[in-house]
């Protein structure tokens, strides 16, 4: 039975996530999320993708991203997601199923929720038990919002620019954000 077409919106903002099959490790180096995260950084453009926060984890990853009227998602999701797949088996001399699947993705409706998205997004290897703070974490969009470290696959998240007139005011503030979440965990930022 085939598949049911995945509805998407013309335009609007999407929690993207891809895991590994059986919760493979998709990850296994550094360099591995390296290589991910330049072929995100390849073809959102020519896909017309924004991606606003992201998280390479081990086994999955989290992407935020919009569309817009001429944004091709499905395209987007193969590209990356192929290409990963010729590297990593290339690598890895793996043969079967990389992915779990198709990705899944979430309509992001409110627009307060967008930075409420980002921040679970990025606090994904702190609840999992990988780094102590958001900011020990290299392969997320944190240290972008959080303290302006340079980032060539991000583009704004338009509610972060509200948070603050000023930039390291607007810094400041995205990471009190995070205070909360982390006391509650009793994790230090």
């Amino acid at each position: 039975m085939p598949r049911q077409p995945r509805i998407l919106p013309q335009q609007g903002f999407l929690h993207v996530m891809c895991r590994g099959n059986n919760r493979r490790k998709l990850f296994r180096t550094p360099t591995d999320k390296r290589k991910y995260r330049s072929l995100l950084i390849e073809f959102k453009q020519e896909d017309k993708i924004q991606i606003h926060h992201y998280c390479l984890m081990g086994n999955h990853h989290h992407l935020m991203l919009s569309l817009g009227q001429e944004s091709n998602l499905p395209r987007f999701m193969k590209r990356v997601n192929l290409q990963y797949f010729f590297y990593y088996r290339y690598h890895r001399s793996y043969s079967g199923h990389l992915w779990q699947g198709r990705y899944k993705s979430k309509l992001i409706l409110n627009y307060p929720y967008l930075l409420q998205c980002g921040k679970y997004i990025e606090l994904n290897p702190v609840s999992v038990g990988l780094t102590v703070s958001p900011k020990d974490y290299e392969f997320s969009s944190y240290r972008f919002y959080a303290f302006g470290q340079k980032d060539d696959l991000i583009d704004i998240n338009p509610y972060y620019l509200e948070l603050n007139t000023d930039q390291a005011a607007r810094q400041l503030n995205y990471q009190d954000l995070f205070v909360d979440e982390i006391a509650e965990k009793n994790i230090k930022i």
